[in-house]
């Protein structure tokens, strides 16, 4: 069993070996606390919370630390707007990421450092880069010297005499391309006291001393958005291995979730909030539609793709619940996972290849029932339930208990409704009036049921809409 990742900085997909043996540390860069969180932001969250169980299913002990940056321009700019303290505005936003991870179902992580809790290590490691000839104070700022380190760009791959030379105004700096760690203190903005003045942390320098703190010198794993390759991971790695940290062995990242092509941002004006999205759609739905897609692939939003998610997930659950039924009693998920989609995961977390898997023995389970083989429904619903597990998509988990909760309560009520529309086109077969019975059995199909009719009277399910 060897698990394989796409490694951003080796540009292709390599075999996983950890620093520790049976053991596996993953760094993710978390949420920027200046709004609540759209599906996009949570995609992120998603993707690695799959990353981290399958490393775990896998019997490896993961270590995963997401951080939250509860300081940075954008967090100043909307607390002067709206009148209000920066850290209620940061601390507000954390709580709804929060809301959202748990929403679709995300473990929490094994640490969540905010960033103003770390300024200590911060200091730390600039003293230590000043003191390495990588860094230098001017104004009271400090900078990092980034033709001091020659491995600078490595990630992105670009060449930096090619680079765009922002801030040619900066006073002191000595390169338009040099990047803040610090930042001199500003009128009406909080800082912190460093041997160099008071000011505040750049962005940067937050990951990696924070990255440096909870996992030391070296970690397996380094994860994030495509859009943070460049400046925020290449930053991050220049501060890191100048300051002597060997730092993460692989990086690895997820595309976005995009609008009529554009990467889905609140600047663009084109974000979907997760608070409302979970109004209208079930979230272990929104966690089918943002987390089966590969990883590496875009996702374009439309109300139709969830649609078509929806219908897909409904028909995995709705032989979970015929089977369990036809059980009567629960049944526990299979202690392995079937081969193949095993095989696909450990292929750069190959979940389009393993869900097909999933729906394959679902179709195969609903012939076992229909067939009315008890035993072969049986192990067919342990089998999609434990491949469901490792996604976090089992309905039966206690995880989704009180949508579950919630789900029976509506599914009574529609269930008495339907099953007076039953009757009448029952009563309408038996006067054989043919017209009447399919216009309402094509009725119900057009409102998203599946009319099934077999021995014991007809059944309802929800199909496509």
């Amino acid at each position: 069993m060897t698990i394989r990742l796409y490694d951003t900085s080796a540009r292709q997909i390599r075999d996983f070996t950890p620093i520790k043996p049976g053991c596996v540390s993953i760094y993710l860069c978390g949420a920027t606390v200046q709004a609540a969180p759209h599906i996009g932001h949570i995609r992120s969250g998603l993707n690695f919370d799959i990353m981290r169980r399958w490393f775990a299913y896998r019997g490896y002990d993961v270590t995963f630390v997401r951080n939250v940056t509860d300081i940075d321009d954008k967090i100043i700019a909307k607390a002067a707007d709206q009148g209000r303290p920066w850290w209620s505005i940061g601390y507000e936003n954390e709580r709804a990421f929060n809301d959202g991870y748990r929403a679709l179902g995300c473990l929490p992580p094994t640490y969540e450092p905010r960033a103003t809790g770390h300024v200590t290590e911060m200091v730390e490691m600039m003293r230590g880069l000043i003191e390495r000839g990588h860094a230098y104070e001017a104004d009271g700022s400090v900078y990092f010297d980034v033709r001091s380190f020659p491995g600078y760009l490595s990630l992105s791959n670009q060449d930096i005499d090619d680079l765009r030379q922002p801030d040619e105004g900066v006073s002191g700096k000595r390169d338009p391309r040099d990047f803040a760690m610090w930042k001199s203190t500003k009128p009406g903005e909080p800082d912190w006291e460093t041997p160099w003045g008071r000011g505040r942390p750049g962005w940067h320098l937050e990951c990696s001393a924070m990255a440096h703190k909870y996992l030391g010198s070296a970690f397996d794993i380094h994860g994030g958005g495509l859009d943070l390759i460049f400046p925020h991971h290449e930053n991050e790695i220049a501060q890191a291995k100048a300051f002597g940290d060997d730092f993460a062995q692989y990086w690895v990242h997820n595309a976005w979730v995009t609008m009529s092509g554009e990467k889905m941002s609140k600047s663009l004006g084109n974000s979907v909030l997760v608070s409302e999205m979970v109004k209208n759609w079930r979230p272990i739905v929104l966690r089918y539609y943002l987390g089966t897609p590969h990883y590496r692939s875009m996702i374009e939003y439309s109300e139709e793709s969830l649609r078509e998610a929806e219908a897909a997930f409904a028909r995995i659950e709705g032989f979970v619940q015929r089977a369990t039924e036809k059980a009567g009693s629960p049944v526990a998920p299979a202690a392995e996972v079937p081969p193949a989609f095993a095989e696909a995961m450990d292929d750069d977390l190959g979940v389009p290849h393993a869900l097909a898997i999933i729906h394959t023995t679902v179709r195969q389970g609903n012939s076992a029932l229909a067939a009315d083989d008890k035993d072969e429904a049986i192990a067919r619903l342990a089998e999609v339930r434990a491949m469901l597990g490792v996604l976090g998509l089992d309905p039966l988990d206690p995880q989704w208990a009180e949508e579950s909760d919630r789900g029976e309560e509506l599914h009574g009520v529609v269930d008495t409704l339907v099953r007076l529309v039953l009757e009448q086109r029952e009563s309408a077969r038996e006067r054989k009036d043919w017209a009447t019975a399919d216009a309402i059995r094509d009725q119900l199909t057009r409102s998203g049921l599946a009319i099934e009719d077999g021995p014991d009277g007809p059944r309802w399910t929800l199909g496509n809409r």
